[in-house]
């Protein structure tokens, strides 16, 4: 066993940005690890940065309270997906709102916390924030956290299987009542402006067309492979849409506008997409959003190991004071990068082997 420094001996945890499946077994392994291993304490921090903000009750993280977490969805000291200390948000006495910087009071309530390090779970606005935390003096190390899959720096993130199982689970169940009643089924799942769902769910559940953000869709070119299928005798088909998918020279799809001040919330392709395949097609078109259907629920056994390591490996990099550095698995192998590197987004390749592979198996992309 590496010898462990006696310096650190509490250390706190947040869960930044959107829940995802196997949050709570990341808090259950950085607990379990810390006292297990190195006597330490760990105090979770409730809603985020907002909630370091707050300076709200912190909760006693004990291995009783987080033995039972692996099979619970979400997470237990919840997430805000808008709190960032740099751009804290405050009403004006004329009732408008402006931003302030509060960075450095984020640091003082780590100090007033009595935290050596702190662990931060998110995707790329929680690294970000945290990138900005550490030169300030903060000593925060992270672990990747998102359903899109769209961190460049790991190979996966956590809740992403379990994403992919909830929406191929919807497929499947979309082909049996699309073949009973010869309809067109599109399925409208998340993933921002990376079309991993959508892609690896698509294929796993037969998908005949899917649209990506990656690929800009030629509405015809979905209308010719329907025609193709009932020209072949099979009356139905399996449309998948990414929630970030656009037409060629068209925009994104918002369900709730940005105003500046808060991001605007994708959605609403699907319905654009099935109304552009009725205009053309003979039949019926329904359309589903799966929506945070694909957050909820029970983590997979893969996002619940995948979480267990990457929590360990988190106490692991305390251990060795690699602030700024979160963890990361390339290959078969546990690493780190830091955070500035960490913050990159990967998107699907729109001329790699697995759009290609989609391509061979009959797959359209528009």
């Amino acid at each position: 066993m590496d010898e462990t420094p006696h310096m650190t001996k509490r250390i706190g945890i947040l869960t930044g940005g959107g829940d995802a499946p196997g949050l709570n077994a990341v808090i259950r392994a950085v607990v379990l690890t810390a006292k297990n291993r190195c006597g330490w304490d760990v105090v979770g921090i409730r809603e985020g940065y907002d909630g370091l903000l707050a300076g709200g009750p912190i909760v006693e993280l004990t291995e009783d309270r987080v033995r039972d977490l692996l099979p619970r969805g979400g997470t237990i000291l919840g997430a805000v997906n808008r709190g960032n200390p740099f751009v804290r948000l405050v009403d004006q006495a004329d009732g408008s709102i402006d931003s302030i910087d509060v960075s450095a009071e984020a640091v003082r309530r780590m100090d007033e916390l009595g935290l050596d390090a702190l662990v931060v779970a998110g995707g790329d606005g929680t690294m970000a924030i945290a990138d900005h935390l550490v030169p300030l003096g903060a000593r925060i190390v992270g672990v990747p956290k998102t359903i899109d899959n769209d961190l460049d720096q790991t190979d996966v993130t956590f809740g992403f299987d379990t994403a992919i199982l909830t929406a191929t689970e919807a497929l499947d169940k979309l082909q049996t009542t699309a073949e009973s009643h010869h309809r067109v089924m599109v399925l409208e799942v998340m993933g921002r402006n990376a079309g991993w769902i959508a892609l690896k769910a698509g294929v796993a559940g037969g998908a005949d067309a899917i649209l990506i953000p990656e690929i800009p869709f030629n509405i015809d070119v979905v209308n010719q492979k329907i025609r193709a299928l009932r020209a072949e005798g099979r009356r139905y088909s399996l449309i998948v849409v990414a929630e970030g998918a656009a037409s060629i020279g068209g925009d994104q799809q918002y369900y709730i506008k940005g105003d500046g001040l808060m991001t605007g919330r994708l959605g609403g392709i699907g319905y654009q997409v099935g109304n552009l395949i009725a205009d053309e097609v003979e039949g019926e078109v329904r359309v589903t959003v799966l929506g945070h259907l694909q957050r909820g629920g029970q983590p997979t056994p893969h996002d619940r190991w995948l979480a267990t390591q990457f929590g360990a490996a988190a106490v692991q990099l305390i251990i060795d004071e690699k602030w700024g550095q979160m963890v990361a698995l390339h290959g078969n192998t546990l690493t780190s990068v830091s955070f500035s590197d960490a913050i990159k987004l990967k998107f699907v390749d729109p001329a790699g082997e697995l759009v290609k592979m989609a391509r061979d198996l009959g797959i359209v992309f528009g």
